[in-house]
């Protein structure tokens, strides 16, 4: 009796905290930069959140639960997940979100925040989250495989597959794709849509932009936190690099719902996103590829406040109102 007790008031605590909370809104006067000027303001970004010197905290840095919106932690079957709902949204819209992080990071506030900025944007009233488990404890198909489990269970609760919007950044993309090619084999119902948000689409580090974009990507390049999990992968070890799970660019792509490829025109993934989009048209997917210039990766994710990533907001927005049903 004594633990129910404690397990109500700690909801209660956790819902009267967070009752005045708002959603982070896209700015409506974005910071407008070119050339080196822009290249210096991201690395000063980058070095307070890879924390190498003090400064403004990222607007993602701690998540709130928004007033009017429930947030609950469960398991399926042993994959953690995370939702998220508002029973006043006007659309029957879901967002499962896959992160980012290299196949290394668990879920974190920024993605929590992130999905709830995109579910803002277009309007949807429930948000899930895989928290998959990550490498070098546990490797392919780890991830794949709890992904999948939420994936079907928010098909148990009834939820129509056209009205799944998957997001995914990084990593995530290539968990988006993964997920993706994974239902199709298995004649499950496809999501409305995928928004890949500088998506890794092979474990190979082959490629051209992955030399010279190498010192380029102020977020991924050589000397960040996580530059030498995506050039050996240990989420991968043991496996073929050209297997299409891990390796997407590689897989047939024919009947996949359509897809938002977004990538910056420094990052290390830039060669593998365009040979993404390449393969998707010559598969006949129906794709959006947005190059944004002069952009490090994952800078919606970690740079909200300039004006790309603005763009990138909305650009999601348009091509999630093109491209579903539900209105």
């Amino acid at each position: 009796m004594k633990k129910i007790f404690l397990a109500i008031v700690a909801v209660f605590i956790l819902n009267f905290n967070f009752a005045r909370a708002e959603i982070w809104k896209i700015p409506e006067n974005p910071v407008q930069l070119e050339g080196t000027e822009k290249q210096n303001y991201i690395q000063e970004k980058m070095d307070v959140i890879y924390q190498k010197k003090e400064g403004e905290p990222h607007p993602f840095s701690k998540f709130e639960v928004p007033d009017g919106w429930t947030y609950e932690k469960f398991e399926i079957d042993g994959a953690k997940v995370e939702s998220l709902e508002n029973s006043d949204a006007k659309t029957d819209r879901v967002i499962f979100h896959l992160h980012g992080g290299g196949y290394v990071l668990d879920l974190d506030d920024g993605h929590r925040n992130l999905s709830l900025v995109q579910a803002d944007l277009i309007d949807a009233g429930k948000i899930f989250l895989s928290d998959y488990r990550t490498a070098p404890e546990n490797i392919f198909p780890a991830a794949l495989e709890d992904t999948v489990k939420i994936y079907k269970e928010i098909l148990n609760r009834g939820i129509n597959p056209e009205n799944i919007i998957v997001t995914g950044d990084s990593a995530g993309g290539n968990l988006a794709l993964a997920l993706s090619l994974y239902l199709k084999e298995n004649k499950i119902p496809q999501p409305g849509c995928l928004i890949l948000i500088s998506p890794w689409t092979t474990v190979e580090s082959n490629l051209p932009s992955r030399k010279y974009n190498e010192t380029r990507d102020l977020i991924l390049g050589k000397g960040t936190p996580l530059y030498e999990s995506v050039k050996i992968p240990p989420y991968a070890k043991g496996f073929n690099k050209k297997n299409s799970l891990l390796s997407p660019i590689y897989a047939d792509l024919k009947n996949l719902p359509p897809m938002l490829i977004q990538v910056g025109g420094y990052e290390l993934f830039l060669s593998e996103c365009l040979e993404l989009a390449k393969k998707a048209a010559a598969d006949d997917v129906k794709v959006t590829l947005t190059i944004y210039p002069e952009m490090s990766h994952d800078f919606v994710l970690l740079l909200p406040d300039l004006q790309e990533s603005v763009d990138s907001f909305k650009e999601i927005r348009d091509f999630v109102n093109q491209n579903m049903n539900d209105l």
